[in-house]
């Protein structure tokens, strides 16, 4: 079949008055399945049920340092934690700290302690005039709520094959003292699936900001999460590229078991310099006595170690995988002649990110939920839920089994045609 663009208006017309019929047949099925977030189905979850027997009551409760795990106590996490999520986010133990189930509350609170107490002796960002942030785009939606919350600016910031522009990067962060920070997830990016090349790494590592204050916020949230056993992305480590260039204090990073164990009652870590993490204590000590450590203990009671955690994320991946190249094959089936849609083929984490025509995702997104399948909104990917060219879809195959994945795909592909045959005839 020929580009849609190609087509003469008859064709058009037919052609919408085919997918029209199509559409409404699909509508009577009554489907109803779930696109919109990145859920680990059933059959993931199950893979970490042993988990819960990892730790009994008839265990010797205590760390490797003689804490009693059932206690008060050990602000910064169990040692053997801190060197299990240190392996993970490939860093060593004394940039670690272990905090609670989820990352997303670490970034929350580390944005928070900015604003209240600022970093390091610097001003607090809310006795500022101006606050500013720049957003790699498209982006994680909930990383925009938080900045959008404290009232932060954001400016987007185009996210190339092997990362942001970082022409752009170094334009804003080395000449504007406002630029307080910058969102990042360096592999397998949420929603795109690129990961940041040694360049890119290199470049942000050697930044020259304007503010001393100025963080990297680098969600290192699907460091482990590969589709394939042989074909993985790598890249270089932040914090140790920052030392080398002389900018140790200059990232926070986060990481999680969030997608590795259970989403709701994980262990999660933050990453970064000796000094930020006492800095980080200060307010630790009045917000908490301490997170689960009995979690942390039981965590390191199944993964054991970095290659506990590689073999039971290859678990993952043979669930994952049908789900992804599912979805791929129906895009190139359907779509890969008619010029009306791109997407990038990843290896690794959760999401394909979907480039419609200018002008049609919200329509597109709007046609699949009449029809039984819910996607993240149209928008969601850009700050301020506001996609300048109304073109980005994200979609998050993980929750439903193959068969409904694949069911899902090709209502997808055919609410693209219908909404792309329309906004031509538009035209």
């Amino acid at each position: 079949m020929k580009p849609l663009k190609e087509m003469t208006k008859e064709e058009l017309l037919a052609m919408k008055e085919s997918l029209s019929a199509e559409y409404k047949e699909a509508q009577s099925k009554g489907l109803k399945l779930d696109m919109s977030r990145g859920k680990p189905g059933k059959a993931q979850l199950d893979l970490s049920l042993p988990l819960l027997e990892a730790l009994s009551a008839k265990d010797e409760m205590m760390a490797s340092n003689g804490m009693d795990v059932r206690n008060y106590g050990v602000l910064d996490g169990i040692p053997e934690a801190k060197l299990l999520m240190a392996e993970m986010m490939d860093t060593t133990p004394e940039h670690i700290v272990v905090f609670g189930n989820a990352s997303l509350n670490i970034m929350y609170d580390t944005v928070a302690r900015g604003m209240i107490t600022g970093f390091l002796g610097e001003t607090p960002w809310c006795k500022l005039d101006k606050v500013k942030f720049l957003c790699p785009v498209p982006g994680y939606d909930r990383h925009f709520a938080i900045t959008e919350h404290f009232g932060i600016e954001m400016i987007n910031i185009p996210l190339n094959s092997d990362g942001p522009d970082m022409d752009m990067v170094e334009e804003y962060v080395n000449n504007d003292p406002a630029v307080k920070g910058i969102w990042c997830v360096p592999k397998y990016a949420n929603p795109t699936g690129i990961s940041y090349s040694d360049e890119v790494v290199k470049r942000f590592a050697n930044l020259k900001p304007a503010a001393k204050d100025f963080r990297i916020f680098w969600d290192n949230a699907y460091c482990i999460h590969h589709l394939y056993e042989n074909q993985q992305d790598e890249i270089l480590d932040i914090i140790s590229e920052c030392e080398k260039a002389g900018n140790p204090d200059m990232v926070f990073e986060f990481g999680s078991t969030s997608k590795v164990s259970f989403p709701g009652a994980g262990i999660a870590a933050f990453a970064s310099s000796v000094a930020n993490i006492e800095d980080m204590k200060k307010s630790m000590t009045v917000q908490t006595i301490g997170h689960d450590k009995m979690n942390q203990l039981r965590h390191v009671k199944f993964f054991k170690n970095r290659a506990g955690l590689d073999a039971h994320m290859m678990k993952h991946a043979a669930l994952m995988r049908p789900k992804f190249e599912a979805v791929l094959k129906v895009l190139n089936d359907e779509l890969g002649e008619l010029e009306i849609g791109t997407w990038i083929v990843p290896r690794g984490g959760y999401f394909i990110s979907f480039n419609a025509m200018e002008g049609c995702a919200k329509a597109i997104v709007q046609k699949c939920k009449e029809a039984g399948v819910v996607m993240t909104g149209a928008g969601a990917t850009y700050p301020y839920k506001n996609d300048p060219m109304d073109s980005n879809i994200r979609i998050a195959p993980s929750f439903p089994t193959p068969e409904e994945m694949a069911e899902a795909a090709k209502l997808f592909v055919l609410c693209v045609k219908l909404v792309s045959v329309e906004k031509l005839l538009e035209a």
